[in-house]
């Protein structure tokens, strides 16, 4: 396959849903399998739904996944200017020669009017479709006569463009992942190309702006698949040859029917955002690795055929094929998402993943060494998901309890506090302060005085961590050190006593 282009075009109306992210991902493996060109084209004709920052937004979440375009605004324009609002001149040429060709026709109905003849097909249990059956009754210039027209148009008065579907036309299409689809033209209604704002429609401008940024292959969600017709027709009208189109799976609700949403979300508590936007979290700020969204996003509606479930964005490349994308949808499963981030936290060194625990330890107000968070980090990584699980499973190594869990000092008496003494006693002694040192030195003890060392433990663990959670507990003493641990003990004894 040779000369391979494809885009993705999002719509800068708000942040960009996951599902988006996952139609990005599938064009730029598509085109870094074939050596070709994966660009981005900023679709932005619909001016009420505008918003500014939602572009920058586009770019920062590609870039943060690791799969930023090839050619964009401002970056490679061989075919520029990437932003549709840049390129109303060039839409113009092209609607002009619809418009002299016959494909395209001026409609001058009022939105009153036009509502009236939904509410008269509605009474007659009908679906208004503005077409061949309709458009000779409705105010346009197939109806009217060309002087009619011409003073319409002279009169400014508001219009917009549509396109003339053939009547009684099966079109016989081929889309990768479905295979052979069939449309009716006498079903489809006559979209509009040109709106009254001047702007052009989705349809016109996509279409327009794929020929001539020489797009090989158009990979884009299924609910754009009741568009290809259209598509398809604006193709045959200018002459044009048509891409070959895939129309992936839709992503699906966790629990229920239907597709993925902001509010599913919301609901149950996951983002459907790369990045933060607005008060929604995004997989960023959750503490997603950006190979792990990758990963989980590749797995929606795609698989190699085998057992593997674990790619790097490099095997990816190599083994993506369109023929394997599953037709039917894929459903969003939030837990194996923490799965696959956690499957990355595993594999990645302890000295990688310190640098962003200690930055999360500094905004908490605690400058610790490198190496002993280095080393809380091997004892605490294999029980956690995320960077962001550090804290709430190491926050006792920093802050010294102030309770202690009612159920486990219930167990507390003066044999306890007997024991805790005599650990004080020892602590000093240990020349080597090294986990291993201080359990040989504690066990002997232990040992030489008949003691069972689980009465032991129990005390010591909750001294020190207030509860009976943690990791080993000469790995705790050895951490934070014999000054803290015999503050803690002394603060338990006289605490738990006095209770």
């Amino acid at each position: 396959m040779t000369n391979v282009r494809v885009r993705f075009a999002p719509s800068p109306t708000g942040a960009l849903h996951i599902g988006g992210i996952r139609t990005a991902l599938f064009n730029y493996l598509f085109a870094k399998q074939h050596h070709g060109v994966f660009y981005l084209r900023i679709e932005d004709t619909d001016q009420t739904r505008y918003e500014p920052k939602a572009e920058q937004y586009i770019m920062d979440a590609l870039d943060w996944l690791g799969i930023s375009p090839d050619e964009t605004v401002n970056k490679n324009e061989k075919f520029g200017p990437y932003r549709q609002s840049e390129r109303k001149d060039i839409y113009k040429k092209y609607i002009n020669q619809l418009l002299e060709t016959g494909y395209a026709y001026y409609a001058f109905d009022t939105a009153e009017s036009l509502e009236h003849e939904r509410q008269k097909a509605e009474a007659d249990k009908k679906t208004f479709v503005y077409n061949h059956t309709t458009r000779p009754q409705m105010l346009n210039s197939v109806s009217l006569s060309e002087d009619h027209v011409v003073q319409k148009l002279a009169a400014n008065l508001p219009f917009v463009i549509r396109f003339k579907n053939p009547d009684h036309e099966t079109l016989h299409l081929k889309d990768i992942i479905r295979g052979d689809v069939r449309f009716e033209t006498s079903l489809l209604d006559d979209k509009i190309l040109y709106k009254s704002d001047g702007m052009p429609t989705y349809h016109f401008a996509n279409v327009v702006d794929d020929h001539l940024m020489q797009t090989s292959h158009v990979i884009r969600g299924e609910e754009w698949l009741p568009s290809l017709p259209l598509h398809y027709m604006l193709y045959r009208a200018f002459g044009w040859t048509t891409p070959e189109f895939a129309h992936l799976p839709l992503i699906l609700k966790p629990v229920g029917n239907g597709k993925l949403s902001k509010r599913d979300g919301d609901k149950l508590g996951f983002p459907v955002f790369p990045l933060a936007w607005e008060n929604s979290v995004g997989y960023k700020d959750q503490g997603f690795f950006p190979e792990a969204v990758i990963n989980f996003l590749a797995m929606l509606g795609w698989n190699d055929g085998t057992e593997q479930e674990l790619f790097s964005i490099t095997d990816l490349v190599e083994k993506f094929d369109l023929q394997k994308v599953h037709k039917s949808g894929a459903k969003f499963d939030p837990e194996k998402n923490k799965w696959f981030n956690h499957q990355y936290l595993q594999s990645k060194a302890n000295e990688d993943l310190a640098p962003d625990f200690l930055s999360l330890l500094k905004n908490k107000g605690f400058d610790i060494d490198i190496k002993i968070v280095v080393k809380i980090i091997s004892l605490i990584k294999e029980r956690t998901n995320f960077v962001t699980d550090f804290w709430e499973l190491s926050s006792y190594l920093f802050e010294a309890p102030n309770t202690y869990d009612e159920k486990a000092s219930k167990n507390w008496n003066d044999t306890s506090a007997h024991y805790l003494k005599e650990i004080l006693k020892i602590l000093p002694e240990i020349t080597n302060f090294k986990s291993s040192e201080i359990e040989i030195a504690i066990k002997n003890w232990a040992t030489n005085n008949e003691i069972n060392i689980g009465k032991v433990m129990q005390p010591l663990r909750l001294s020190l961590v207030g509860s009976l959670k943690g990791i080993a507990v000469f790995d705790i003493i050895e951490i934070i050190g014999i000054e803290n641990t015999t503050n803690r003990i002394n603060t338990a004894i006289q605490t738990i006593k006095a209770n």
